[in-house]
């Protein structure tokens, strides 16, 4: 069973979650939070928060850098009505799994939490080299991820597994695809994202484009 959290200032947007989160028979709805601050202090036993973005006191940037700092964090799918670049940087950027628009289709939510909580990141790479893009086009590059010293360091079985994980594989995914059991595949994404020095599997994603490894 999935734990999920849902963070939304508004109450009718997080009875319209829950409802249809609780309505998918893997997935329970453990609490909400009206605010990041509130947020940050209901984490525990949680498997992947439902984050909005603008919200009082903190924001969902904050809440979900923050969450994302603590031991053994849960996922976080940050959701919003502004679909911009900006936000969806500054999301990835915090650590989040994934950026949806709040019209996203029921069912696509749904599969978005369920890939989330298995390890995977839903945003495709298209996403990914449009947002990398859009900020070098921008004269922003220093906000782009430059490569940390380890990444020369990284073995053939690292980099195939940095492969797939930019390409938006989960941990089940990327070990049938490797032939090897799903705990080897999240410990070698475990060891991939530590010696990264990122926070998520996303902020691999967009080092991976950054070395060209996906051209």
């Amino acid at each position: 069973m999935i734990r999920v959290l849902i963070v939304d200032d508004q109450e009718l947007v997080r009875a319209g979650f829950r409802a249809l989160l609780d309505s998918d028979p893997d997935i329970t709805v453990v609490g909400e939070a009206s605010d990041g601050d509130e947020a940050v202090e209901l984490t525990e036993d949680v498997d992947v928060v439902l984050m909005d973005i603008r919200m009082p006191r903190m924001s969902g940037i904050e809440a979900t850098r923050r969450i994302r700092r603590q031991p053994d964090p849960p996922e976080v799918l940050v959701l919003t009505t502004f679909d911009t670049d900006e936000n969806a940087f500054e999301a990835l950027e915090a650590g989040a799994a994934g950026f949806l628009v709040k019209d996203t289709p029921p069912v696509q939510l749904l599969e978005a939490v369920k890939s989330a909580a298995a390890g995977g990141a839903f945003i495709s790479p298209a996403t990914t080299r449009r947002l990398i893009d859009h900020l070098i086009a921008a004269g922003r590059k220093n906000t782009v991820p430059s490569l940390p010293p380890t990444f020369g360091s990284l073995t053939e079985r690292e980099l195939e597994v940095l492969r797939l994980i930019a390409q938006g594989f989960s941990n089940r995914d990327i070990a049938e695809r490797l032939s090897i059991a799903e705990l080897t595949a999240k410990t070698h994404v475990s060891r991939l994202l530590t010696k990264l020095g990122v926070e998520s599997r996303v902020q691999a994603a967009v080092l991976a484009h950054t070395a060209g490894l996906m051209d």
